[in-house]
């Protein structure tokens, strides 16, 4: 099959209450609208990843942080039905934007051929560019959980050119606003499915039967029925989240344009560059224009940064930008010290576990009367340094050669040693 013909259809193997579908089942049924309206789509299963983030203090002092991020997969027939709608928007969506002019303003969920090190980099580049300049980031609260469902309404009505969403287009757009969903540990504890090997001996996560009188009589479906927010993870919720924020976009754009500026948007992260006598403007029309969208402005998490020449004719900023995970002060990029901070940490018990597993097989091998073993150092160094092929480490040197960075170059330099001494520990 070819993936560029069909770019909707993608086979998923976790489990879930359907059975995975082929594609010509699938094409079936998703190509046809009258199906689709009249569709039953299963509940969502979520569950959440607990994300631990490094800050400073207001003392200056790093301090550890964890927050829950909640993800919703849905099950097979129904992705591929959110996938195949996801493509006719983004068709729609694609045209919009180049009729707009904002190609190149939204830069996240989209098929650019680019990443988030690419994106910052361009924004660093457009702010060396300029010269002097206010440059202010704004991050939204809670995005998708906050999304309002008439709003989204309206802008996928008027993104397809209809005053009312056709039957099957509306059948999407209900699920994924009063959208069900199950607790993905609770579910398997009251299924008796293992956790880290759910698959044993199964195809689905139960049969309709046990759906019926395990999971909907069991009380384990709850229901978005408020009047905001969609799932996060879907294969429609990102493209939804960007065809809600059209107008928006389309408005600051045209402000900053005007200005002489430069607008970026990296899905609830925004960043503009404009003359220094319109920061604060900027900050207030998007205050303005992010309420009429009845969301909300993470005010810890605004910048607001001028960047401007030295005595050197050098640009430089007191305080370095932080965007997309990269801070910036006028010369130089750097990675964010937190971000090197985790990695160290995870490095440390990666190690450690190691080092805890090869002592306890090589216990069992001397009551044995067996030869003992060194420490297995491959799976260490796949993961903890340059000579894996995707870790941490990878990813930063790749930024470091994009953005033609020393400063990064510098920061990874000691990580071999750090690894080597942890392990020679």
């Amino acid at each position: 099959m070819d993936k560029r013909k069909h770019p909707w259809y993608r086979q998923r193997g976790y489990l879930h209450f359907d059975l995975p579908i082929g594609f010509k089942k699938a094409s079936f049924i998703v190509k046809n609208p009258t199906a689709v309206a009249k569709y039953s789509f299963w509940p969502l299963i979520d569950y959440q990843i607990i994300v631990e983030k490094l800050a400073k203090s207001d003392a200056g002092v790093l301090e550890k942080k964890t927050k829950e991020r909640p993800i919703a997969y849905a099950a097979h027939l129904d992705s591929h039905i959110y996938a195949y709608y996801s493509h006719i928007l983004s068709s729609h969506y694609e045209k919009e934007l180049l009729r707009l002019g904002l190609e190149q303003n939204v830069l996240a969920f989209r098929s650019l051929g680019k990443s988030n090190i690419h994106f910052a980099n361009d924004a660093f580049n457009a702010i060396r560019a300029f010269g002097p300049c206010g440059v202010v980031g704004v991050d939204i609260s809670g995005f998708f959980d906050n999304l309002d469902h008439m709003l989204l309404k309206k802008r996928w009505c008027d993104l397809l050119g209809k005053s009312q969403l056709p039957l099957d287009h509306y059948r999407v757009f209900r699920s994924l606003t009063h959208y069900a969903s199950v607790n993905r540990d609770e579910l398997y504890s009251t299924l008796g499915i293992a956790k880290h090997n759910p698959k044993h001996g199964r195809k689905r996560v139960c049969s309709p039967k046990e759906f019926d009188r395990l999971v909907r009589s069991g009380a384990l479906i709850k229901k978005n029925d408020g009047s905001m927010g969609i799932p996060q993870g879907s294969p429609i919720s990102a493209l939804l989240s960007n065809i809600y924020m059209l107008k928006f976009d389309q408005h600051m754009a045209e402000a900053v344009n005007e200005w002489g500026g430069h607008y970026f948007r990296y899905c609830d992260d925004m960043l503009f560059i404009v003359p220094k006598e319109f920061t604060d403007s900027v900050a207030g029309m998007v205050a303005r224009d992010i309420k009429a969208l009845n969301l909300t402005i993470n005010t810890k998490k605004t910048e607001r940064r001028i960047f401007d020449y030295d005595s050197s004719g050098s640009l430089f900023s007191e305080k370095p930008l932080q965007y997309l995970g990269f801070l910036f002060n006028g010369q130089n990029i750097f990675i964010r010290s937190a971000a090197f901070a985790r990695f160290s940490e995870r490095m440390k018990r990666g190690v450690t576990l190691a080092k805890s597993t090869c002592r306890k097989r090589n216990k069992t091998k001397i009551r044995r009367g067996k030869k003992t073993t060194t420490l297995y150092k491959r799976k260490l160094y796949d993961r903890y340094s340059h000579l894996g092929k995707r870790n941490f480490i990878r990813y930063a040197i790749r930024a470091a050669e994009i953005m033609e960075s020393k400063t990064i170059k510098r920061q990874i330099k000691p990580l071999w040693r750090n690894l080597q001494d942890e392990i020679n520990q």
